[in-house]
């Protein structure tokens, strides 16, 4: 996994974001987190960032989601937590409750800010805003033709995507969960 993600320094905490600046030019050195780093950056120096607001989908059980990257998407296959960018005016909330119930078919209630994180992507540079979901209305629908799969530590599914790792040791720091949180190979 060394070859695909590499840290660069400590993770964000979680902070309301402005909507709508996805714009904003910022260099990818402040990424906490550099995937497949031996890879070209596509804009060099120019970068933008895109905001993405992800859900942490979580049920009583403690069990958490993870869908698979749609065929035809950067990193195809990859699992992750579901969510997407954030349009221009959106807030992390309302871009949340739209991603959701485009991609999975489910209405959210309560949304609860977590962690911010910056990924530098060869593709792209993006501020991952992680918000924990815990009671959401209807049955889940892979609106995307991407598979599903309610997790716990470790993970059992791969590939991991880079952006995806942090917020699994963030899952065991909070449960005291020692060892390796998903499989590398």
């Amino acid at each position: 996994m060394m070859d695909r993600l590499s840290a660069a320094g400590p993770s964000q905490g979680a902070r309301a974001p402005s909507g709508g600046s996805e714009d904003a030019p910022t260099p990818s050195v402040g990424a906490s987190i550099v995937a497949d780093a031996g890879q070209p950056r596509e804009g060099r120096l120019d970068r933008t960032v895109t905001e993405v607001a992800v859900g942490v989908l979580i049920r009583p059980d403690g069990d958490f989601l993870l869908t698979s990257r749609p065929a035809g998407k950067v990193y195809e296959g990859y699992w992750e937590f579901p969510g997407g960018k954030l349009e221009p005016g959106e807030t992390v909330e309302q871009a949340l409750r739209r991603e959701l119930h485009e991609e999975l078919g489910i209405d959210i209630s309560e949304v609860q800010p977590w962690k911010v994180e910056i990924v530098d992507y060869p593709h792209a540079l993006v501020r991952l805003h992680f918000c924990k979901v815990s009671s959401w209305r209807g049955e889940l629908q892979m609106r995307e033709a991407q598979s599903f799969a309610w997790q716990r530590l470790p993970v059992q599914v791969t590939p991991v995507l880079p952006g995806t790792v942090p917020v699994l040791k963030w899952f065991a720091e909070e449960r005291g969960f020692r060892g390796a949180t998903h499989s590398t190979g």
